[in-house]
């Protein structure tokens, strides 16, 4: 596979988001968004993706973090679908289950070129710190429309807030690292009867 790196600006009156990332990295991260735990959520996508990712962003925060996570979703969509070209060569499909004490979260993604996302996750508060639990379905929703999967998300188990979000985005991470993982029996080839995704 030849490198799969992107670099995409997002700026409108509401938000500038910058993000920088290679799909072959070795999990490094340097996330600063204005909003402490959606930080901490994308590193654990770096991490447990092996993804090295760099995501800069100011916002109106002075509103609220509505616009900013959502952007940032959009512009990491945009970067992944950017870096992952043609699809030739890729697993397509993955999927993770994570456990976190007594949470677990499921994620399952097709890099299908169909936008599309199923979110069943219920957070016992409406918050987590500062935090609305509500920007995370705008966040992956963003990201499912401009990344073009298909992605479903389920918490599966979990009564800590803290514990479902973290099992959740390391799940993300995951299944993307086994769908853009290179399946050598593949041999190159786009993994659709279509020919193209």
């Amino acid at each position: 596979m030849t490198e799969r790196i992107a670099e995409v600006a997002r700026n409108t009156l509401e938000t500038r988001v910058t993000v920088r990332l290679d799909l072959d990295g070795r999990g490094s991260a340097r996330i600063a968004t204005g909003v402490p735990f959606l930080d901490h959520m994308l590193d654990q996508v770096a991490r447990h993706g092996m993804i090295d990712l760099a995501i800069d962003a100011q916002g109106d925060l002075r509103i609220d973090a509505h616009h900013t996570v959502e952007d940032v979703g959009i512009t990491l969509g945009q970067a992944v679908e950017s870096a992952v070209g043609d699809k030739k060569g890729i697993r397509r499909y993955g999927h993770a289950y994570v456990p976190l004490d007594e949470a677990l979260s499921r994620v399952v993604i097709d890099f299908s070129g169909r936008p599309g996302l199923i979110y069943d996750v219920d957070f016992p508060r409406p918050r987590i710190g500062d935090f609305d639990v509500d920007l995370f379905v705008e966040f992956f929703r963003g990201f499912a429309n401009h990344a073009r999967l298909t992605l479903h998300i389920d918490n599966l188990k979990g009564s800590n807030a803290h514990h479902i979000a973290e099992t959740v985005f390391k799940a993300f991470g995951r299944a993307m690292r086994m769908a853009l993982e290179a399946d050598a029996r593949m041999q190159g080839a786009v993994p659709s009867t279509k020919g193209s995704l």
